[in-house]
Protein backbone atom coordinates (compact mmCIF):
# COMPACT_ATOMS: atom_id res chain seq x y z
CA UNK A 1 0.00 0.00 0.00
CA UNK A 2 1.14 3.55 -0.80
CA UNK A 3 0.21 6.31 1.65
CA UNK A 4 -0.23 9.81 0.21
CA UNK A 5 -0.11 12.75 2.65
CA UNK A 6 -1.27 16.14 1.34
CA UNK A 7 -3.66 18.80 2.59
CA UNK A 8 -5.23 19.15 -0.87
CA UNK A 9 -8.09 16.75 -1.57
CA UNK A 10 -7.50 16.99 -5.30
CA UNK A 11 -3.90 15.82 -4.95
CA UNK A 12 -4.76 12.96 -2.58
CA UNK A 13 -7.65 11.74 -4.70
CA UNK A 14 -5.64 12.12 -7.90
CA UNK A 15 -2.73 10.00 -6.72
CA UNK A 16 -4.87 7.32 -5.08
CA UNK A 17 -6.80 7.01 -8.33
CA UNK A 18 -3.60 6.79 -10.41
CA UNK A 19 -2.08 4.16 -8.15
CA UNK A 20 -5.34 2.23 -8.31
CA UNK A 21 -5.05 2.11 -12.10
CA UNK A 22 -1.61 0.56 -11.65
CA UNK A 23 -3.12 -2.10 -9.39
CA UNK A 24 -1.46 -0.70 -6.28
CA UNK A 25 -3.61 0.05 -3.20
CA UNK A 26 -3.22 3.51 -1.69
CA UNK A 27 -4.73 5.79 0.92
CA UNK A 28 -4.72 9.56 1.32
CA UNK A 29 -4.31 11.49 4.57
CA UNK A 30 -4.39 15.13 5.58
CA UNK A 31 -1.09 15.96 7.39
CA UNK A 32 -2.97 16.82 10.59
CA UNK A 33 -4.65 13.39 10.61
CA UNK A 34 -1.64 11.41 9.46
CA UNK A 35 0.52 12.23 12.48
CA UNK A 36 -2.00 10.61 14.80
CA UNK A 37 -2.47 7.60 12.53
CA UNK A 38 1.21 6.80 12.06
CA UNK A 39 1.85 6.96 15.79
CA UNK A 40 -1.12 4.82 16.84
CA UNK A 41 -1.74 2.39 13.95
CA UNK A 42 -1.23 -1.32 14.53
CA UNK A 43 2.14 -2.75 13.49
CA UNK A 44 0.41 -4.90 10.87
CA UNK A 45 -1.07 -1.76 9.26
CA UNK A 46 2.30 0.03 9.24
CA UNK A 47 4.02 -3.06 7.82
CA UNK A 48 1.55 -3.03 4.91
CA UNK A 49 2.87 0.34 3.68
CA UNK A 50 5.38 0.09 0.82
CA UNK A 51 6.10 3.82 0.58
CA UNK A 52 4.98 7.17 2.00
CA UNK A 53 4.46 10.21 -0.25
CA UNK A 54 4.68 13.56 1.53
CA UNK A 55 3.20 16.58 -0.21
CA UNK A 56 1.95 19.99 0.84
CA UNK A 57 0.89 20.82 4.37
CA UNK A 58 1.81 22.95 7.36
CA UNK A 59 3.12 19.90 9.27
CA UNK A 60 4.61 18.10 6.26
CA UNK A 61 8.24 18.66 7.26
CA UNK A 62 7.75 17.04 10.66
CA UNK A 63 6.22 13.83 9.30
CA UNK A 64 9.31 11.92 8.05
CA UNK A 65 10.75 11.72 11.58
CA UNK A 66 7.42 10.39 12.89
CA UNK A 67 7.40 7.80 10.11
CA UNK A 68 10.92 6.66 10.93
CA UNK A 69 9.82 5.87 14.48
CA UNK A 70 7.51 3.20 13.05
CA UNK A 71 8.69 2.18 9.59
CA UNK A 72 11.69 1.74 7.30
CA UNK A 73 9.57 2.11 4.15
CA UNK A 74 10.76 4.72 1.61
CA UNK A 75 9.62 8.30 2.27
CA UNK A 76 9.34 10.36 -0.92
CA UNK A 77 8.47 14.06 -0.97
CA UNK A 78 6.39 15.55 -3.79
CA UNK A 79 7.46 19.11 -4.46
CA UNK A 80 5.43 21.70 -6.35
CA UNK A 81 8.33 24.10 -6.36
CA UNK A 82 11.62 23.92 -8.28
CA UNK A 83 13.26 25.77 -5.40
CA UNK A 84 16.58 24.38 -4.22
CA UNK A 85 15.76 25.54 -0.69
CA UNK A 86 12.55 23.48 -0.65
CA UNK A 87 14.34 20.38 -1.94
CA UNK A 88 17.11 20.69 0.65
CA UNK A 89 14.56 21.29 3.40
CA UNK A 90 12.83 18.04 2.52
CA UNK A 91 16.10 16.12 2.64
CA UNK A 92 17.02 17.77 5.92
CA UNK A 93 13.79 16.57 7.50
CA UNK A 94 14.56 12.96 6.63
CA UNK A 95 12.98 12.01 3.30
CA UNK A 96 14.70 9.48 1.04
CA UNK A 97 13.95 11.21 -2.25
CA UNK A 98 12.28 14.30 -3.70
CA UNK A 99 10.27 14.33 -6.94
CA UNK A 100 8.76 17.31 -8.70
CA UNK A 101 5.25 17.43 -10.08
CA UNK A 102 4.04 16.26 -12.47
CA UNK A 103 5.34 12.73 -11.89
CA UNK A 104 3.91 9.44 -13.11
CA UNK A 105 2.98 6.88 -10.41
CA UNK A 106 5.19 4.31 -12.13
CA UNK A 107 8.18 6.55 -11.58
CA UNK A 108 7.29 6.85 -7.90
CA UNK A 109 7.00 3.06 -7.62
CA UNK A 110 10.34 2.65 -9.40
CA UNK A 111 12.02 5.15 -7.08
CA UNK A 112 10.56 3.41 -4.02
CA UNK A 113 11.82 0.05 -5.29
CA UNK A 114 15.28 1.54 -5.88
CA UNK A 115 15.36 2.90 -2.32
CA UNK A 116 14.39 -0.50 -0.94
CA UNK A 117 17.16 -2.13 -3.00
CA UNK A 118 19.73 0.29 -1.61
CA UNK A 119 18.52 -0.36 1.92
CA UNK A 120 18.97 -4.08 1.41
CA UNK A 121 22.40 -3.42 -0.16
CA UNK A 122 23.76 -6.61 -1.68
CA UNK A 123 21.02 -8.86 -0.37
CA UNK A 124 17.91 -8.42 -2.48
CA UNK A 125 16.45 -11.86 -1.99
CA UNK A 126 15.41 -14.25 0.75
CA UNK A 127 15.86 -18.00 0.57
CA UNK A 128 13.60 -20.42 2.37
CA UNK A 129 14.40 -23.98 1.41
CA UNK A 130 14.33 -24.23 -2.41
CA UNK A 131 12.24 -21.04 -2.69
CA UNK A 132 13.96 -17.72 -3.43
CA UNK A 133 11.87 -14.56 -3.14
CA UNK A 134 13.18 -11.25 -4.49
CA UNK A 135 12.60 -7.77 -3.07
CA UNK A 136 12.62 -5.96 -6.43
CA UNK A 137 9.37 -7.24 -7.90
CA UNK A 138 10.78 -10.16 -9.86
CA UNK A 139 9.04 -13.50 -9.94
CA UNK A 140 10.34 -15.93 -7.31
CA UNK A 141 12.45 -18.97 -8.10
CA UNK A 142 11.80 -22.53 -7.00
CA UNK A 143 14.64 -25.03 -7.20
CA UNK A 144 16.61 -22.52 -9.27
CA UNK A 145 13.92 -22.01 -11.92
CA UNK A 146 11.63 -19.02 -12.38
CA UNK A 147 8.27 -19.61 -10.72
CA UNK A 148 5.92 -17.20 -12.50
CA UNK A 149 2.96 -16.03 -10.43
CA UNK A 150 0.15 -13.48 -10.81
CA UNK A 151 0.91 -10.30 -8.89
CA UNK A 152 -1.42 -10.99 -5.94
CA UNK A 153 -0.10 -14.52 -5.41
CA UNK A 154 3.50 -13.33 -5.71
CA UNK A 155 2.95 -10.63 -3.09
CA UNK A 156 1.30 -13.12 -0.74
CA UNK A 157 4.30 -15.43 -1.07
CA UNK A 158 6.64 -12.49 -0.44
CA UNK A 159 4.66 -11.51 2.65
CA UNK A 160 4.66 -15.05 4.04
CA UNK A 161 8.40 -15.41 3.45
CA UNK A 162 9.12 -12.04 5.07
CA UNK A 163 7.26 -13.37 8.13
CA UNK A 164 8.75 -16.86 7.97
CA UNK A 165 8.24 -18.89 11.09
CA UNK A 166 5.50 -16.54 12.27
CA UNK A 167 1.80 -17.16 11.74
CA UNK A 168 -0.06 -14.31 10.04
CA UNK A 169 -3.81 -13.84 9.86
CA UNK A 170 -5.98 -13.48 6.81
CA UNK A 171 -6.57 -9.85 7.78
CA UNK A 172 -2.84 -9.11 7.91
CA UNK A 173 -2.34 -10.63 4.47
CA UNK A 174 -5.29 -8.71 3.09
CA UNK A 175 -3.97 -5.42 4.48
CA UNK A 176 -0.53 -6.05 2.97
CA UNK A 177 -1.87 -6.99 -0.47
CA UNK A 178 -4.95 -4.82 -0.92
CA UNK A 179 -4.44 -2.01 1.57
CA UNK A 180 -5.80 -1.27 5.00
CA UNK A 181 -8.63 0.94 3.75
CA UNK A 182 -9.88 -0.95 0.68
CA UNK A 183 -13.62 -1.37 1.18
CA UNK A 184 -14.39 -2.54 -2.36
CA UNK A 185 -12.77 -5.98 -2.01
CA UNK A 186 -13.93 -8.70 0.37
CA UNK A 187 -11.29 -10.04 2.76
CA UNK A 188 -12.23 -13.61 1.83
CA UNK A 189 -10.57 -13.12 -1.57
CA UNK A 190 -7.29 -13.89 0.24
CA UNK A 191 -8.40 -17.49 0.70
CA UNK A 192 -8.85 -17.90 -3.05
CA UNK A 193 -5.40 -16.46 -3.81
CA UNK A 194 -3.72 -18.63 -1.19
CA UNK A 195 -5.52 -21.74 -2.40
CA UNK A 196 -4.21 -21.17 -5.94
CA UNK A 197 -0.70 -20.41 -4.65
CA UNK A 198 -0.61 -23.56 -2.52
CA UNK A 199 -1.78 -25.70 -5.45
CA UNK A 200 1.02 -24.35 -7.65
CA UNK A 201 3.67 -24.82 -4.94
CA UNK A 202 2.45 -28.35 -4.29
CA UNK A 203 2.68 -29.17 -7.99
CA UNK A 204 6.26 -27.80 -8.26
CA UNK A 205 7.60 -29.10 -4.92
CA UNK A 206 5.56 -32.22 -4.40
CA UNK A 207 4.18 -30.91 -1.11
CA UNK A 208 2.58 -27.81 0.37
CA UNK A 209 5.03 -25.60 2.37
CA UNK A 210 2.25 -23.32 3.66
CA UNK A 211 0.67 -24.40 6.93
CA UNK A 212 -2.77 -23.08 7.80
CA UNK A 213 -4.73 -23.34 11.01
CA UNK A 214 -8.33 -22.29 11.36
CA UNK A 215 -8.69 -18.97 13.23
CA UNK A 216 -4.88 -18.68 13.61
CA UNK A 217 -3.73 -17.98 10.07
CA UNK A 218 -0.93 -19.04 7.75
CA UNK A 219 2.75 -19.78 8.13
CA UNK A 220 5.59 -20.80 5.83
CA UNK A 221 8.77 -22.27 7.23
CA UNK A 222 11.48 -24.80 6.42
CA UNK A 223 12.89 -27.16 9.02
Amino acid sequence: MIVVVDERELVKDGYTSLFGREGVPSQGFDPSEFGDWVSTAADSDIDAVEAFLIGQGEKAMSLPRAIRDRSTAPVIAISDSPSLETTLAFFDCGVDDVVRKPVHPREILARAAAIRRRLKALVNFTDIGPIRVFSDGRDPEVQGEVFALPRRERRILEYLVSNRGRRVSKSQIFNAIYGVFDEDVEENVVESHISKLRKKLRKRLGFDPIDSKRFLGYCIDWS
